[in-house]
C-alpha cells in the first residue's frame, strides 16, 4: 500500500482501538461505551479507578510502545540491519542499571520519580558510552559501533548484577528488580503522563528531520559519502536521538524486548521503505500495540498479572525466527 493520508488514518484508527481495547481489559471487563461514560463522568464526580488508574496506565503503555516503534525505525536505518533493534549499543542494559540503584538505594528510592529518571540516565548514559568510545576509536561505521555496543552492554550487565547482589535485602527489592527487568509498566499519572506524551511527539518530530538521511544511508556508507553525507556525524546524530527515544521508553515501560523489532517489520511489509512514513507508521502502530497487550497481561490471570515483557517475547520470539529464516532462505 503506498502511505498516504489514507493509511495514516487507518493507523490512528488502529491505534485508538488498541487503547481502548487495553482499557477494557483487566479484572473486570469494562465495554468501550462504559469507558466513555465513565470518562464523561468524571469531569464533574470523583475519578473512578477505570479513569485515575487504569486509563493512565494504558495510555502510558501506548507512549512506550509509541517511542519503542520510533527508536527501532532509527537503528535499523542506522545500521542497515533488519535484525537491528532499540536495545542494541547497551540501553537496555544501562537502564537496568539505573532502575537497580533506584530500586536498592535508599537515597534514590525517596522520590518518586527516582526510579524513571534513573532508568532513562542509564540507558541514555550507555549510548552515549558507547558513541563517545567509538569517536575516541576512531570508529566512524555501524559495524564498528554495535562490537563497541555489545562489550558496554556486557559490563554494564555485569555490573548490574554485582549491585544487585550486593545491596539487595532478598525481599522487596529483588521482587522489585526481577519484575522491571521482565518488563513492568510505571503508570504515569496527570502532569507527568502529559509531558511524557509532549516528550514522546517532539521525539517523533525530531527523527523526521532523519527520514532523507536514513533513506540515503540505505544505499551503503560509500554511496552516502559520495552523495555528500558525512556517514560518521550522522550517524552519532542518529544514534543520540535513537537512544535519547529509547531512554524514554525504557524509564516507564522497563525492559520490553522485540517490540522495536517486530513493529517497524510489520509497518514495512505496509508502508514500503521509505524511512518518513515508516516513522509516523510505527510509532502509531508500535503504541496500539503495547497498550493492547498492557489489557491483556491484566486479562489472562486476574488478580495477578503476567510481566508484559513475558508477552512481548512469547509473541516477539517467534516472529524473530521467522524473520531470521527469511533472511537466510
Amino acid at each position: 500500500m503506498k502511505p498516504g493520508v489514507g493509511s495514516i488514518v487507518i493507523a490512528v484508527c488502529l491505534a485508538i482501538a488498541g487503547v481502548l481495547t487495553g482499557a477494557s481489559l483487566g479484572v473486570d471487563f469494562v465495554t468501550p461505551a462504559q469507558l466513555f461514560g465513565a470518562l464523561v463522568d468524571s469531569i464533574t464526580q470523583p475519578q473512578p479507578d477505570i479513569i485515575s488508574w487504569r486509563l493512565q496506565r494504558v495510555v502510558g503503555a501506548f507512549f512506550v510502545g509509541f517511542c519503542l516503534g520510533i527508536a527501532g525505525v532509527i537503528f535499523q536505518g542506522a545500521f542497515r540491519n533488519p535484525l537491528a533493534e532499540p536495545f542494541l549499543l547497551g540501553s537496555a542494559a544501562g537502564g537496568s542499571l539505573g532502575a537497580a540503584l533506584a530500586i536498592l538505594l535508599p537515597t534514590a528510592a525517596v522520590s518518586s520519580v527516582g526510579l524513571p529518571v534513573m532508568a532513562f540516565l542509564g540507558a541514555w548514559g550507555a549510548t552515549l558510552t558507547v558513541l563517545g568510545i567509538s569517536r575516541f576509536a576512531k570508529i566512524d561505521d555501524a559495524a564498528g559501533m554495535l562490537l563497541v555496543g555489545i562489550a558496554v552492554a556486557a559490563l554494564l550487565g555485569a555490573t548490574r548484577s554485582m549491585t544487585t547482589l550486593v545491596l539487595s535485602d532478598e525481599t522487596v527489592s529483588l521482587q522489585a528488580m526481577l519484575s522491571w527487568t521482565l518488563g513492568s509498566l510505571q503508570t504515569p499519572m496527570g502532569a507527568t503522563l502529559a509531558l511524557f506524551g509532549v516528550l514522546s511527539f517532539a521525539l517523533l518530530a525530531v527523527s523526521m528531520f532523519l527520514a532523507k538521511g536514513l533513506d540515503i544511508l540505505g544505499f551503503g556508507e560509500p554511496t552516502a559519502q559520495t552523495m555528500g553525507m558525512d556517514v560518521a556525524r550522522f550517524l552519532g546524530v542518529a544514534l543520540t536521538i535513537g537512544a535519547l527515544t529509547t531512554g524514554l521508553a525504557v524509564a516507564w515501560g522497563g525492559v520490553l524486548g522485540f517490540v522495536g523489532l517486530v513493529v517497524p517489520h510489520m509497518v514495512r511489509w505496509w508502508v514500503g521503505e521509505r524511512h518518513g512514513p515508516l516513522l509516523v507508521h510505527s510509532a502509531l502502530i508500535g503504541g496500539g500495540l503495547l497498550a493492547a497487550l498492557d489489557g491483556v497481561s491484566r486479562a489472562l490471570i486476574p488478580p495477578s498479572e503476567i510481566p508484559l515483557g513475558l508477552i512481548t517475547a512469547f509473541m516477539g520470539a517467534p516472529f524473530f525466527l521467522l524473520l531470521i529464516v527469511r533472511r537466510y532462505r
